[in-house]
């Protein structure tokens, strides 16, 4: 099994929040939501329409590495971690870490953000999270996984692949 810390990645209304809760229960780890540690002006923003900028996102992300070092055991994160640059940042913080990337189409990505209630993001922010978007690359550690299944076919097929010794992407 993979020993690091799981990142599960890609852009609102992926699921993020779901699977990385589900699987952190499945493999008894610290469960972390990092849009909970965003700051009130981080929210703010989001919430009258406007995207974070990347002078948003870094103390963010610093308090997202922060959370998962306290914890001081093995967690599961939910985080958008959108841009590569993020990435090798919570992986030069945390050490080993895998991204599991929750890609789909972007009509199902928004059927899903439209019918959810009370969230700070807003449906009309989802184009500019796609076009913030940075894919994994080979060289980076990471499970695509389609947000198409269940999140209980979801967690099942990570569990898999983390018990895997080496770098997946399926």
């Amino acid at each position: 099994m993979f020993a690091g810390t799981v990142v599960v990645m890609g852009v609102s209304g992926t699921g993020k929040t779901e699977v990385a809760a589900r699987l952190a229960a499945e493999l008894g780890r610290a469960f972390i939501e990092a849009d909970r540690l965003h700051g009130s002006a981080n929210i703010a923003k989001m919430a009258s329409g406007a995207g974070l900028t990347d002078v948003d996102r870094w103390p963010w992300l610093a308090a997202v590495a922060e959370a998962v070092t306290a914890e001081r055991r093995q967690a599961v994160v939910a985080c958008s971690a959108l841009r590569r640059a993020y990435r090798d940042f919570l992986r030069g913080q945390l050490g080993a870490t895998r991204f599991v990337f929750l890609n789909g189409p972007p009509s199902v990505i928004r059927e899903r953000m439209e019918a959810r209630q009370g969230h700070f993001f807003k449906a009309e922010m989802l184009a500019g999270q796609l076009s913030a978007l940075e894919k994994p690359e080979a060289d980076e550690d990471f499970i695509e996984a389609d947000i198409r299944h269940s999140p209980d076919e979801l967690v099942r097929n990570v569990v898999r692949e983390l018990s895997n010794a080496s770098s997946v992407q399926t």
